[in-house]
């Protein structure tokens, strides 16, 4: 899929979620918040809902939580317009409640839709609810910082996953905030084992190639990771 064909994709996903009625968030919201971003990043951030700000301007992470993103991101080297930023509910729930079974299962089918359309080699999960989808029967304080290959169900099957506390915990405990610029330190060696396993996944069904022969692994294993690297340069471009 060409660049163009995927950014027209988005839009029409997007089209669908800002007319959407198909749960009850609808009815309060003034905006619906479909996701933006780069279309062809391999890196997409996929929060738990929009908030008071996003409802207003119907982009996500635009408020004070949006700041911090922008400042983690900037911790190693990363812009936001070049990755893809979306939530698990697309439009806000009153209060900013969490969001309810039925209101996240009403909005999966439009998460898994961008996810085939990105096709991205990292999945980064912010918040509790976010990590539900992709890390289901654990908690946010005992995963956060660490990797899973994503399930084929979520729509991103040649993905990682990494979780993170959401920016809005962290504006709120200063140890949580230094937990997300640690664990957003690990994104830049985590895409490359992301792309070394994508590639191996790829290679695996190439007739005659290598990966392709019987004692050939077609992933490498999830490295755990435990401390932040230095970005290399090739890292920092998060495009195919």
């Amino acid at each position: 899929m060409t660049e163009a064909e995927r950014r027209a994709a988005l839009e029409a996903i997007a089209a669908e979620v800002r007319a959407c009625t198909g749960c009850r968030l609808h009815e309060g919201r003034t905006r619906a918040v479909p996701g933006e971003g780069h279309p062809s990043t391999e890196v997409v951030f996929v929060g738990e809902g929009p908030g008071m700000n996003e409802d207003r301007e119907g982009r996500p992470f635009v408020g004070r939580a949006g700041d911090l993103l922008v400042r983690l991101l900037g911790s190693i080297g990363w812009r936001r317009e070049d990755v893809f930023i979306t939530n698990v509910v697309k439009c806000r729930p009153p209060q900013n409640r969490d969001p309810e079974p039925d209101e996240v299962a009403a909005c999966a089918p439009f998460l898994r839709r961008q996810l085939e359309v990105l096709d991205p080699s990292l999945i980064v999960t912010l918040g509790r609810h976010s990590m539900g989808r992709f890390m289901p029967g654990t908690t946010i304080s005992r995963v956060h910082g660490t990797v899973r290959p994503a399930d084929p169900e979520t729509g991103a099957g040649a993905a990682l996953v990494l979780a993170m506390y959401h920016p809005a915990a962290a504006l709120r405990t200063p140890a949580v905030e230094q937990a997300s610029y640690a664990d957003i330190g690990l994104l830049p060696a985590i895409l490359e084992d992301a792309r070394a396993r994508r590639a191996g996944r790829e290679a695996a069904v190439v007739p005659g190639s290598a990966a392709a022969a019987p004692a050939a692994s077609p992933t490498p294993p999830v490295t755990n990771h435990s401390a932040p690297e230095p970005p290399a340069l090739d890292q920092l471009t998060l495009f195919r």
